[in-house]
């Protein structure tokens, strides 16, 4: 398995044993991890922390090139913010574990010049399809339905 989607599946796991929900995000400047994240709304409260989000955050203030130059991984397709946020940085390549379970903003990313390459890696796939089953009313929330 490419050791970035393992190091995002690691953030996903890492989120579900803190009680949050099991998505989890990194981003690789010629690699080398520079920002790791997971979902952390349920741990923090927050309205905006998901893994994409965490990932930014713990990247940090960092060059405008080093953004363009880098590629996000993630384990679940991104939404609208964290594609929003895909976009403002500059992020020229995501890689995603799955898109089953929920389909984000794929095609906006694409039709903004963006490589999307889709996984469909059994472990993300299982961990979301075990979450929603458990906690369907927490994942509709964290996906403002």
């Amino acid at each position: 398995m490419d050791p970035f989607m393992q190091a995002a599946i690691e953030q996903a796991q890492q989120g579900l044993a803190e009680g949050g929900i099991p998505i989890g995000s990194v981003i690789v400047h010629q690699g080398r991890i520079i920002g790791r994240g997971h979902n952390r709304r349920v741990q923090e409260g927050s309205v905006i922390k998901h893994g994409e989000m965490d990932a930014f955050e713990n990247a940090g203030r960092l060059p405008a090139q080093t953004y363009r130059e880098a590629v996000l991984y993630t384990t679940l397709s991104p939404c609208a913010m964290c594609s929003g946020a895909i976009l403002l940085y500059g992020i020229t390549k995501v890689v995603i574990g799955e898109n089953q379970t929920f389909m984000g903003e794929e095609q906006l990313l694409r039709t903004r010049g963006v490589a999307v390459e889709v996984l469909q890696d059994a472990t993300c796939v299982a961990l979301m399809q075990g979450f929603i089953a458990r906690q369907p009313a927490l994942w509709n929330e964290d996906i403002g339905e």
